[in-house]
């Protein structure tokens, strides 16, 4: 049987002389553990040693503790230990291409490109908030990011010229209208068209309902019903914010957001349902912030949503999108609520 392991973020101080990289390694396998990852995320500093970052594979039976001993005990300063995600696997540079990509398609999304691009998430600066938090400016907008571990100058650099790409586009490309279509380009290079879905719709809603399998289904209506029921398809029509191909012919996402407006604080019922082949592009999180970003315009103090105890997914979606999903068990089901931040002004 395969051993159980858990991801971990690691920054240490590493001098820039022969043998430190090797040495770090040697430390790291010493402890049973495995680098998947390395690269810089800080400037040199007067002794020139510069903040890197690792993503450890650690084994359960090993305390985190050991690897940050034999990390110290081979004279590298450990700074930060974290739990990470395997979502964060993937390489930094290809990660803020895509994101570069997705500011110049439409430059309204470089909070979340930001956001995406620290692994943080938006926050308001008037809350009270854990952590690092951390204002950029570009232009005339400013935006405030949150995380639970320090932000380096080098990252926050990289954020800092995400953002003033953004407000050079938006100098010299006309805003969409809040009616029309709007381009996104996903993290491996692909593009859909977000709109609003109207009672037309009804077609392409009802085949991508047919074309996403059982699991994907019941993930999101919890049961696996091929076809959806009359009354089911007006209210995702009626409430529902597409993901098309570019030529319009397929749907291939759909997220819905149902406000309570008698719920104190005003809550909203967030869904998503994307495509079997569509997923793992980043569509399904980037259906959840633009909802999200919709319900916080609209007034809605938090999202909610219904899970099967067994499907973390939409737990680790709304955590993508720069939510803090809290959740608590109900019969069979999962009730789940993420408090959102006030919108960015």
């Amino acid at each position: 049987m395969l051993a159980q392991v858990a991801l971990w973020r690691m920054h240490v101080e590493l001098e820039d002389r022969p043998g430190r990289l090797g040495g770090l390694a040697s430390a790291v396998g010493a402890a049973g553990c495995n680098i998947l990852s390395l690269h810089v995320v800080g400037e040199p500093g007067d002794n020139g040693a510069v903040t890197d970052e690792l993503l450890v594979q650690v084994p359960e039976h090993v305390e985190p503790t050991v690897l940050v001993d034999a990390v110290d005990s081979a004279g590298i300063p450990c700074t930060l230990l974290v739990r990470a995600d395997a979502t964060e696997l993937s390489d930094p540079a290809t990660t803020a291409l895509a994101l570069a990509r997705m500011v110049a398609a439409d430059p309204g999304s470089a909070p979340s490109a930001v956001a995406t691009m620290l692994r943080a998430r938006l926050v308001d600066p008037a809350a009270a908030a854990t952590g690092e938090v951390h204002t950029l400016r570009g232009g005339t907008q400013q935006i405030h990011v949150g995380r639970p571990w320090p932000f380096t100058a080098t990252e926050l650099s990289r954020a800092a010229a995400l953002l003033e790409l953004a407000t050079q586009l938006a100098m010299r490309t006309p805003a969409p209208a809040a009616s029309g279509d709007r381009t996104l380009v996903l993290r491996d290079g692909s593009e859909v068209r977000l709109r609003t879905a109207g009672p037309a719709d009804g077609p392409l809603v009802a085949a991508l309902h047919a074309r996403c399998s059982p699991a994907s289904r019941r993930a999101r209506y919890l049961n696996p019903a091929p076809r959806l029921r009359p009354d089911e398809q007006a209210a995702l029509l009626g409430s529902g914010l597409l993901a098309l191909t570019t030529d319009g012919g397929s749907a291939v996402g759909i997220a819905n957001l149902e406000p309570d407006l008698r719920a104190r604080p005003v809550s909203a019922r967030a869904s998503v349902l994307v495509e079997d082949a569509w997923q793992g592009r980043g569509l399904g999180t980037a259906l959840l912030r633009r909802i999200a970003d919709l319900a916080a315009e609209q007034g809605v103090g938090e999202l909610t949503g219904t899970a099967r105890p067994d499907d973390v997914g939409i737990t680790r979606l709304l955590r993508r999108a720069g939510l803090r999903p809290e959740a608590g068990i109900s019969g069979t089901e999962v009730r789940l609520r993420a408090a959102l931040p006030a919108p960015v002004g």
